[in-house]
């Protein structure tokens, strides 16, 4: 069967509506899917997908909150504080584009984000269209990334969330909480493989923290992290779940869905039945 608990709109860094995304689902009968815009409700999906603090040593951690409810008060402060820190972000990295001679009109990039939160592939677009780069990627690889060179870097890090802090975040709001692609964790990882051991170390403190699940099945990781994600959720009494982290045309390799079998996501669609229900 076909599921995809990790996917975008253009209510994010995505290009599909929901309602192009529910027409697409529909066509490869796609029956469970959740929206995880990166910290915005606005799309009103029980979805979300938010970046927190990472723990020492490590470079990435996103959380998934699927099940909630995106008209939760506490949710939405919680959001206001992670948009604010958005914006002061924004404004420096205009400033950083400006220092190495690219002018970036504010009026202009805010447009490319269509009234939504304006992200790091707006302006990969904008330098596209304007012919600074000749591709998204090259956007990115030359300017976007905390791996930038240095004399074109205008990435600036942004405010995150305690781990603690957004998963209550999620319980709040009646979700499930969901660590996304641990193969990112580490950034090292991607040239000397996955430290399977160290992953294991480090989520018993959040599950104890209140952490649900992990996203055991993703859209770019290799079998063998499949098959060695899912052993350690299963160890580690965690839910599993499945998502692609499908953005549309920004991200054109990636197609929407997953395939799983039902004994493998039975336990998630359980828990997420239960949230609706109560």
């Amino acid at each position: 069967m076909k599921v995809d608990f990790h996917l975008h709109s253009s209510f994010s860094d995505g290009t599909f509506t929901p309602e192009e995304i529910a027409a697409q689902a529909a066509k490869i009968g796609m029956r469970h899917y959740i929206v995880t815009d990166h910290d915005n409700v606005d799309a009103r999906s029980r979805g979300i997908e938010l970046a927190v603090e990472p723990g020492d040593g490590m470079d990435q951690f996103h959380l998934l909150g699927l099940g909630i409810d995106p008209e939760n008060a506490a949710l939405k402060s919680f959001l206001r504080s992670i948009l604010d820190g958005r914006k002061a972000r924004n404004v420096k990295m205009l400033a950083n584009f400006a220092r190495i001679g690219i002018e970036i009109p504010e009026s202009e990039i805010i447009a490319y984000a269509h009234g939504e939160v304006l992200a790091r592939p707006h302006f990969a677009r904008y330098l596209m269209d304007k012919g600074v780069c000749a591709s998204v990627s090259e956007a990115f690889d030359k300017f976007l990334m905390k791996t930038s060179p240095r004399e074109t870097r205008c990435f600036e890090e942004r405010y995150q969330p305690s781990a603690s802090d957004a998963i209550n975040a999620v319980h709040e709001a009646g979700g499930i909480a969901v660590m996304a692609h641990p193969r990112y964790w580490n950034f090292a990882w991607k040239e000397i493989g996955v430290d399977y051991a160290e992953v294991e170390r480090r989520l018993p403190p959040l599950i104890e923290q209140g952490l649900d699940g992990l996203e055991c099945l993703y859209a770019a990781n290799t079998p063998e992290m499949n098959v060695e994600f899912s052993r350690m959720a299963d160890r580690l009494k965690l839910l599993k779940s499945a998502g692609s982290d499908f953005h549309g045309v920004n991200k054109p390799h990636i197609k929407l869905g997953m395939e799983v079998s039902e004994s493998f996501i039975a336990p998630l669609l359980e828990r997420l039945d239960q949230k609706v229900e109560s």
